[in-house]
């Protein structure tokens, strides 16, 4: 039963190398096709190459080009209404003979898209019916029987990958392209989620002031349950913050800590950050210096607290 695995994988991984000596200007022509296209790349097939068509459709819409899937007998029943005047077709047959995309072709040629095959059978109809067409046939399927669609599956799979990265990288697609197209996934949330969308503000955010005593401080601190208070004088401006660990080192060493004014305990020159930061941003500065809290402030206003933006916060939105 190895053997036989070990066998699969073999077959396939060939199928796809082999497709390396067949990329020629064909290949570049469908890139430049695509990259031309101001619609949407419309990918079709049937059986198993519909099932892989679904898939290069979404690779192609999730890197930035707007693709969809039309399964073929659903177009020639109304769906073929999906097509524009400024769409590209992206038709795919292994065989290049089935009927059910071959009803398809008519309505393409008649409006006049552009129509990039990918086929296993370049004397087929479909090819010849092509403005482009990739080869991606098989000497072998990876079944005992030769039949079930296991290599060339793999090799479609595989041209479809090269087609949309190649695209990508062309269209200079960057990480922050992919996070608006993702903002449910990890990246998204790394790329996407700002400061102030997870900050408190108002009234949610500790503050005292530096001549208010350590015990109101003390009250801020734990009214607010966030281990810290920021500090400000007379004319509201941000002057330092106490935590937890100040308060704690200050009790090892005095025991009328409560009776002393924030001035005195307060810690000079915290790290902040503005609201408009990334919120990945504001967690690699308090990993880097072990804090888990910073006070958000004014980016126009030197010295004006605008929020609070706390590690559980960060962790919380799933920004890891």
């Amino acid at each position: 039963m190895l053997e036989r695995a070990k066998k699969v994988f073999a077959i396939e991984a060939d199928s796809i190398l082999k497709l390396q000596d067949r990329l020629d200007e064909n290949f570049i022509q469908a890139v430049n096709m695509l990259l031309a296209c101001s619609g949407k790349v419309i990918v079709t097939g049937i059986g198993k190459s519909g099932i892989i068509g679904r898939k290069i459709a979404s690779t192609f819409a999730c890197s930035g080009t707007p693709a969809f899937f039309l399964h073929p007998a659903e177009g020639m029943h109304g769906d073929i209404g999906m097509m524009s005047q400024d769409d590209v077709v992206l038709a795919i047959s292994n065989s290049g003979e089935t009927d059910e995309v071959l009803k398809v072709l008519p309505v393409v040629k008649r409006m006049g898209l552009p129509l990039i095959v990918l086929t296993g059978n370049a004397e087929s109809v479909l090819a010849r019916n092509g403005d482009v067409v990739l080869d991606i046939g098989v000497t072998e399927e990876a079944c005992v029987l030769n039949l079930v669609p296991t290599a060339s599956t793999a090799a479609t799979m595989a041209m479809g990958d090269a087609l949309a990265i190649t695209v990508l990288e062309r269209r200079g697609f960057k990480e922050e392209d992919f996070a608006l197209l993702h903002p449910g996934g990890a990246l998204g949330k790394k790329l996407l989620l700002r400061v102030e969308d997870l900050m408190h503000v108002k009234d949610a955010v500790p503050m005292v002031s530096q001549d208010d005593s350590m015990s109101i401080a003390l009250i801020e601190m734990t009214s607010k349950r966030l281990g810290i208070t920021g500090v400000c004088d007379t004319d509201g401006n941000f002057t330092g913050v106490i935590t937890d660990g100040d308060l704690r080192r200050n009790l090892e060493k005095r025991s009328d800590v409560l009776a002393k004014k924030a001035r005195d305990v307060m810690t000079l020159s915290p790290k902040t950050i503005t609201k408009t930061a990334l919120a990945a941003t504001a967690l690699r500065l308090m990993e880097r210096h072990a804090i888990t809290s910073l006070f958000v402030l004014s980016e126009s206003v030197p010295k004006k607290v605008e929020g609070l933006i706390h590690l559980h916060d960060i962790l919380k939105a799933g920004v890891v």
